[in-house]
């Protein structure tokens, strides 16, 4: 492969459904221009893009795959990523690196839940968006219903700019606007016919045209002045319009394409190569300190590794984008995020598994490199004297989760060394080693997702696994006020133990001053503050700490043993052993030893006289909620409004959003266990959601009942 310059590179994310025929477009793409002479199939499991063993067992596209080919004079680098929800991971990377997104459209079924989600996360990304029909050889294709659809759902920057003449079992044909041809095609694809637009078709595509050359226009002035002086504009005009509206994100193109039979792919590839911009036509990259990059060739080398996978036959391969400079075979990098030295060995231009071994890559160019020794995804690479540091990729946040153990205990420090390794190639894997519910836990986008890594961890890894029902992280706290005394005394023969606390608690308010007094029993305690420790708790919430001592009745030097002994009960609170939170201590009285008062004394009165005070002061379970927003069809909302009522959910909103009915509610943790499965089920798969922690409230007191006497039951089995 020739060495291509900044301005000659074209990185574009290839987007849409599961279904949408991604990887047949992409080998027909690598077929029609030479990369390889023979397509491979799905079925055939001998496809470039899918080429890892659970793709192959399943399939599927699991990962995102990078595909590099050269068409007139440019380098065309696309990332196929997958389509299903669950592995959203691959999108997010791919739009962090490429410059516009590609989003196929399966005609059979128009506009599904994956093309809005891969559209917002375009959106979002700041991206140009290219919309392709495909399937349009199949007997159920409505090119029609589609193209309303994109147009209702997208709106009017809708272009079309191709349409199939005689879309279903007999397609052979389409009218590109752009030329005012009509492109035809035997039986397999090949080199088409250019034709004469048919007179049937004529009316139709001169409407088309017009509209095209208008929407071109808006987005370059003189081109406008043109349009409103002569009515019309030549080919390479509307070209440069459609550009300028693409780069802009003012314009969507539709074209169409057949990747099954080869049709309207060279088309496509010319049409991506004229119209998307180069890597120095985009917004320019930044770093952690918000300065802007150019990818400038001149410019000191930087590099930075946006995918890591463990391939058969290789070991680690460091997929990776110029973002400054040249790199060259044999340059020594610093990595800026460890301090590492790395040398680049060997750098390649990549086709899925298919790799072709360069010298040079400028900046904006994507490659891939072996054998680093200390990179990880999201590093970035710098050569001598260049300090930038890229930020890091942000995923989405996890929404389905399972305990995880090996089968055989022998096998869980190989378990836990490959869980890391896997998260390398799929940062949406989270692995949480859970010291609180003392289980493994690993979070995942869906039973989809976390079904797949099971798969490799018993077929690659030969680790045998089981999931399990996560516990759930409940916190415990209290209600109202209480006090309570405790003696801790010990005497075995020389210095013994003794220390006692006098304390009281009550529920922590945020901005809540602390009493001057408080009556318990008839009896009136007075409080005067010498000293608060407010404390931020790792789990959530806050315990605040005062010393209201008067009269040296314990020295200060035994409050920090006191505290000490106040946060072992907080760690392990006294209904169902989860951490407490929220909870102010005031220790207003005690007594001391001159011999036999120590820390321990006063940590074990402390952490005694805590739980004895919390178990009378109302303590109540709190639970998890989860803030959670539902794309659903419109004739799904229904179903999916009862379901989301039946667990607990309150319903906080509802509005339309490109085509879909978006419900936002508040839900517990505990309902939402099998909720990416039960949403399938509900919707035909073509509902998606997302869910991020809200806060910690109330449980309702049958279910903390409930859940009480299921804690007794499991001590009692542990005693």
């Amino acid at each position: 492969m020739k060495q291509y310059q900044s301005n000659e590179i074209r990185n574009i994310s290839l987007l849409g459904s599961s279904g949408s025929g991604k990887t047949t477009l992409v080998e027909a793409i690598l077929n029609e221009s030479g990369v390889i002479k023979r397509k491979g199939t799905i079925e055939g499991q001998n496809t470039v893009s899918d080429y890892f063993p659970v793709e192959k067992e399943y399939g599927y596209s699991v990962f995102s795959t990078i595909i590099q080919t050269q068409w007139n004079e440019k380098k065309l680098t696309f990332i196929d990523c997958p389509g299903s929800d669950d592995f959203i991971g691959g999108v997010v990377t791919s739009l962090n690196v490429t410059d516009t997104a590609l989003i196929l459209l399966n005609t059979q079924y128009g506009v599904e839940v994956g093309t809005g989600n891969h559209f917002r996360y375009a959106e979002s990304h700041n991206k140009p968006v290219i919309f392709v029909a495909n399937h349009l050889d199949h007997e159920k294709v409505d090119f029609d219903r589609t193209l309303e659809q994109v147009k209702d759902t997208f709106g009017n920057k809708v272009v079309v700019i191709q349409y199939p003449v005689n879309p279903g079992l007999n397609f052979n044909a389409i009218i590109d606007i752009l030329q005012m041809k009509m492109i035809k095609y035997n039986a397999g694809g090949g080199k088409p016919e250019v034709l004469d637009i048919p007179a049937d078709q004529k009316a139709k595509a001169d409407a088309l045209h017009d509209a095209l050359i208008e929407a071109a226009a808006e987005h370059d002035e003189a081109l406008m002045e043109k349009f409103f002086e002569e009515g019309v504009l030549t080919s390479e005009e509307i070209l440069a319009g459609i550009r300028a509206g693409v780069a802009s994100c003012g314009m969507y193109p539709l074209i169409t394409v057949c990747g099954l039979q080869n049709m309207g792919v060279g088309c496509l590839m010319e049409f991506v190569g004229n119209v998307t911009p180069s890597v120095n036509e985009v917004p320019k990259p930044v770093t952690k300190s918000n300065k802007e990059i150019a990818p400038d060739a001149s410019a000191p080398t930087s590099i930075f590794v946006f995918k890591t996978s463990i391939e058969p036959h290789i070991g680690e391969v460091s997929y990776f984008k110029v973002m400054s400079g040249t790199l060259k075979v044999g340059d020594d990098l610093t990595n800026i995020n460890r301090g590492s030295k790395e040398r680049i060995a060997q750098i390649f231009a990549v086709a899925g598994q298919i790799r072709t071994n360069v010298d040079v890559l400028v900046a904006g160019d994507i490659g891939a490199t072996v054998k680093l020794k200390d990179t990880r995804t999201g590093d970035t690479l710098n050569a001598k004297g260049c300090e930038y540091d890229f930020k890091a990729i942000e995923f989405p946040a996890s929404k389905y989760r399972r305990a995880i153990k090996a089968v055989s205990e022998s096998d869980d420090e190989k378990l836990s060394e490959v869980l890391t390794r896997m998260r390398e190639e799929d940062p949406t894997w989270i692995v949480e080693q859970s010291k609180e519910l003392k289980q493994m836990i690993v979070h995942g986008q869906g039973e989809f997702h976390l079904r797949t890594l099971k798969w490799r961890l018993e077929n690659n890894d030969k680790i045998p696994v089981e999931f399990r029902e996560p516990k759930i992280p409940y916190r415990e706290t209290i209600t109202k006020a209480a006090r309570a005394d405790y003696r801790h005394k010990k005497q075995s023969g020389g210095a013994g133990q003794f220390g006692e606390v006098h304390m009281i608690i009550e529920p922590y308010v945020e901005g809540a001053p602390v009493p001057e007094t408080y009556r318990f029993g008839g009896q009136e305690f007075k409080i005067s503050v010498r000293d608060t420790q407010e404390i931020a708790l790792e789990w959530g919430g806050k315990i605040i700490f005062i010393n209201s001592i008067v009269g040296g009745s314990i020295d200060a030097r035994f409050l920090p043993a006191i505290l000490k002994g106040v946060m072992d009960r907080m760690e392990q609170g006294p209904l169902t052993g989860s951490y407490a939170r929220d909870v102010r201590v005031i220790v207003y009285d005690g007594k001391m030893h001159p011999v036999d008062s120590n820390e321990i004394s006063f940590r074990l009165a402390g952490r005694n006289a805590f739980a004895q005070a919390f178990k009378e002061a109302g303590p109540k379970l709190l639970e998890p909620i989860y803030d959670v927003v539902v794309l659903a069809p419109s004739d799904r909302l229904g179903d999916v409004m009862s379901d989301m009522q039946g667990r607990r959910g309150v319903i906080m909103g509802m509005s339309s959003e490109k085509g879909f009915e978006k419900l936002s509610a508040k839900v517990p943790l505990k309902e939402l266990s099998n909720y990416s499965t039960a949403l399938s089920s509900l919707s035909g798969g073509r509902a998606s959601f997302s869910m991020k922690f809200a806060s910690y409230e109330l449980v309702p007191m049958d279910i903390q009942e409930k859940l009480l006497k299921e804690y007794e039951e499991t001590k009692k089995e542990e005693d």
